[in-house]
């Protein structure tokens, strides 16, 4: 299936697949998205594997970011595969005549005449050795995988890219389009010139991104997702400079120092000796109480997300946690409590502590699987 006889409508989404990396991440330029283009003319699209290889080779320039593109793919062309007609069985073709291996000729051709000699050699290796989670995988609940999958899964959690809404600061920079005049360098201008200001500069509300507080969950009734929990806030914490960790049981613990070492196994091996109330019981009100005491100050400052990672299955007084959340969603700007069990469509908050805390609760969403960390990613960058 060429161009010629494709469907327009899925040959469009092709042209906008692009823009969808640009938006999680990746840096593409006018010319890798023309390239792609004229690659789409040379491959069968509707041929998933040909598809794939041209966006891969064409749009990806680092190794790092091919999972986070292999899960953008599967996503797209889940959602916009072209549908085929019902056709009658035809003869089949000589090896020679198929469509498939000259799509793929084709497509090294050009990627032969657009090469440099200065250009580093590039491997085409087949996608059959590369990992790509398929759709029943991403939907598997974390309390469901073998030993395996969850080693899968830590490696995909590190790799992926998080990014937190943006927000105005009272600081002003300087920009030509700005809408405040910046008066001091109008002033020191004019100085130089006899009093006259010959220039004037402006200036706009400085960006930057809001910092995210994570609060995660380490009891007993946790403990099947306490180690991805960590996988999760060390990639948060890698990916986003203003992030804040902490954990609980019966006590509050902070483990943002630990979350900076590059090395993850050195990280949770010092983690390890550190939270002393590992698979304990569980006081989510008196460890936010102490969060709101000792830390809140601190670090709820600028606008910050708040994310609570629990089951809310609270031992203690369930009046105390709902003023420990009431105080925390005055605090910030978006509290979300994040539930592994909400993933159960049968799943009813009954619990008395998390029954109490819920009027305070901005965002009460799933962390069960991939495609909820997935849309947890998605929800964070989408806050206004």
């Amino acid at each position: 299936m060429t161009i010629a006889n494709t469907d327009q409508p899925f040959l469009a989404n092709l042209l906008h697949f692009p823009r969808l990396l640009r938006r999680a991440g990746l840096s593409i330029s006018l010319e890798q998205t023309m390239d792609f283009a004229r690659a789409l003319e040379l491959i069968d699209l509707g041929v998933r594997d040909q598809v794939y290889h041209a966006a891969r080779g064409l749009l990806v320039k680092r190794k790092e970011d091919f999972p986070l593109f292999d899960r953008l793919f599967d996503r797209f062309w889940r959602l916009h595969a072209p549908a085929r007609e019902a056709q009658p069985q035809k003869t089949p073709l000589a090896p020679r005549h198929e469509e498939k291996q000259r799509g793929a000729l084709s497509l090294a051709m050009l990627m032969a005449q657009r090469a440099r000699q200065s250009d580093p050699e590039v491997d085409l290796a087949d996608r059959a050795n590369s990992y790509s989670p398929s759709e029943a995988f991403q939907q598997k609940a974390f309390s469901a995988m073998t030993p395996e999958e969850l080693e899968a899964v830590k490696k995909l959690i590190r790799a992926m890219r998080w990014q937190v809404s943006q927000r105005q600061t009272r600081r002003r920079v300087l920009d030509r389009h700005g809408r405040y005049l910046a008066l001091r360098r109008a002033l020191r201008d004019a100085s130089k010139h006899g009093g006259v200001p010959l220039r004037l500069s402006w200036q706009s509300r400085k960006i930057k991104a809001r910092p995210l507080v994570v609060l995660a969950d380490i009891s007993g009734s946790m403990e099947r997702y306490a180690r991805l929990l960590l996988q999760f806030a060390y990639s948060v914490t890698q990916g986003i400079t203003t992030v804040e960790s902490f954990v609980f049981a019966t006590r509050l613990t902070r483990i943002t120092p630990y979350l900076r070492i590059k090395d993850i196994d050195v990280a949770l091996a010092e983690l390890a000796g550190t939270v002393i109330d590992w698979s304990g019981g569980t006081r989510i009100g008196e460890s936010l109480q102490t969060f709101n005491r000792v830390w809140s100050r601190r670090v709820l400052r600028r606008g910050a997300i708040i994310l609570i990672i629990s089951d809310g299955w609270e031992r203690g007084d369930a009046q105390t946690l709902r003023m420990a959340v009431r105080y925390l969603q005055h605090r910030c700007y978006r509290l979300n409590w994040l539930n592994p069990l909400l993933g159960n469509p049968a799943y009813q908050v009954r619990v008395g502590g998390l029954s109490a805390a819920m009027p305070f609760i901005d965002d009460f969403l799933p962390i069960h699987n991939l495609q909820s960390l997935e849309a947890l990613s998605e929800h964070l960058a989408a806050l206004r």
